[in-house]
């Protein structure tokens, strides 16, 4: 390798090929799905009478900045008595791209849209997932509506899916409508500009901030993972940054949250099995009590969800610095999600992190297949057509979308890793401060803070323990590999 080499942006997206290639994803689409997508050049249609209009209500998109694969719209109306109704409008991707087509095929190994700062690998050919099967601003689309009645106490009093044609009234953004939410900014334009949209908007959020509530008290693990992303300007990177959990993306999650309850509890129902999304009570749960001894702290000997969030949520307070380490100690002991199909009449795995029994993924079928699995079966329960899907496919493909989830975790943290090497490149012999987040008897791992990054820590000295802070030295970066690598300087 030249040494000298000078990289750049479209360095990084060749590196993600390759490695999501090493890791049996397909980075391209084949020759049969562009044949397949240059038919397609209007969004879907649907003269069934049954399909509701909604064009008229106030729907809002909210997301990243960045963001056109635009899966989701929401909107709320107050019911009294502290009790509201929320709409969520997911996008009907299923009407332009049926299955077993060649799109359909590429999606399906792939299981999802692939993110990294230098590239987005789209699950569906862009000219779908951001603009034909996209809700995008001022459009009308077909999708399917989950309403849902939400209690003054954030409970859920019921809910009901239907088919409807909908319209996009304002694209948001997460930053700007929360700094707008929190009184730290001025009022968004795109919410400005419609009539009722500021009213909507700090009504969804208080719906919002109601269920994250209800949810905390039911044991949900407020947990936060360090993922920091490269920013860059036209080909060249000038930074990197952390995302911020804030009132925004609270506001999505938490209607995401409701819907993917009620879509599970939907087909439970209607007795169709379905592809939930799972996360089991911790077999290592005893190693998650032992975590909590080193800071003083008894959790009782059976898994406890709630325990496990107040522990947390005292960390957090106590030591926000250290607790994206802690939060990915305890993710790791729990182990990861995973698809699993759940017949009628079993008994729910839930999901221990969100503290929900019925739980599927159905937000984002541009970006994600088990929730273009479940769209389609959510439209032949409502259209009482046969299911798309047999029982013996289903349990094939829950295995293989937890297997390509895995893979694609891999390639985004990989990915992290040469963002954050190239940034870093002409910082060598720079000193930084930090925290030791790993230690192996031969080397350690190191959390530097500005800018936000991960390497391995060389050398590492006898005293050395996680938690420890540190002065430590850039010794050598290698973006190809995604290999940081720091010394303990004298000062620790």
């Amino acid at each position: 390798m030249n040494k000298h080499k000078q990289y750049d942006r479209s360095d990084l997206a060749r590196i993600a090929a390759v490695v999501m290639e090493e890791k049996g994803l397909e980075p391209f689409f084949p020759k049969e799905a562009h044949e397949q997508l240059n038919l397609i050049n209007a969004p879907g249609e649907d003269l069934d009478p049954s399909i509701q209009d909604l064009t008229d209500v106030l729907w809002c998109s909210l997301d990243n900045d960045d963001s056109e694969d635009l899966d989701q719209l929401t909107a709320c109306t107050d019911l009294g008595n502290g009790s509201h109704k929320i709409f969520i409008a997911i996008a009907d991707v299923d009407a332009l791209i049926k299955k077993d087509t060649p799109i359909d095929a590429h999606a399906q190994n792939n299981t999802a849209s692939i993110y990294t700062s230098a590239r987005i690998f789209p699950m569906l050919p862009e000219k779908l997932s951001t603009n034909l099967t996209s809700l995008n601003f001022n459009e009308p689309r077909l999708a399917l509506v989950t309403e849902i009645v939400v209690g003054s106490m954030g409970e859920i009093l019921g809910s009901t899916i239907y088919r409807a044609k909908v319209r996009n009234k304002a694209k948001l953004a997460y930053d700007a409508v929360s700094a707008w939410i929190e009184g730290t900014g001025g009022v968004p334009a795109a919410i400005s500009t419609v009539a009722g949209m500021d009213v909507q908007i700090k009504t969804q959020d208080q719906i919002a901030q109601r269920l994250r509530m209800k949810r905390q008290l039911a044991g949900s693990l407020q947990l936060e993972i360090f993922q920091p992303k490269a920013i860059f300007e036209g080909e060249r990177i000038i930074g990197i940054a952390e995302q911020e959990h804030n009132r925004g993306r609270q506001l999505i999650e938490e209607f995401m949250i409701a819907t993917n309850g009620s879509t599970a509890r939907f087909l439970l129902k209607k007795g169709i099995p379905s592809l939930r999304r799972v996360v089991r009570s911790p077999d290592r749960w005893l190693r998650i009590v032992e975590l909590a001894k080193q800071y003083g702290e008894v959790l009782p000997n059976e898994a406890d969800s709630k325990a496990l969030s107040q522990f947390l949520a005292k960390r957090h307070d106590a030591d926000p610095l250290r607790f994206p380490d802690l939060s990915l100690i305890v993710v790791k002991l729990m182990g990861p999600g995973e698809y699993v199909l759940e017949q009628p009449g079993a008994n729910p795995i839930g999901h221990f992190g969100l503290a929900v029994q019925d739980y599927m993924h159905s937000t984002a079928p541009n970006r994600r297949y088990p929730d273009l699995i479940t769209l389609r079966m959510l439209k032949n329960a409502i259209n009482n057509e046969p299911l798309a899907y047999e029982t013996k496919e289903l349990y094939a493909l829950a295995l293989h979308c937890t297997t390509q989830e895995d893979a694609i975790r891999k390639v985004e943290r990989r990915m992290r890793k040469s963002e954050a090497a190239l940034f870093l490149e002409p910082y060598i012999g720079k000193d930084f401060n930090g925290v030791i987040t790993g230690i192996t008897p031969s080397y350690g791992w190191v959390r530097i803070f500005n800018p936000p990054a991960e390497g391995m820590l060389l050398k590492p000295p006898k005293y050395a323990s996680i938690g420890n802070k540190v002065r430590v030295k850039l010794a050598s970066t290698n973006v190809e590999m995604g290999h940081i690598n720091f010394m303990l300087t004298n000062q620790s």
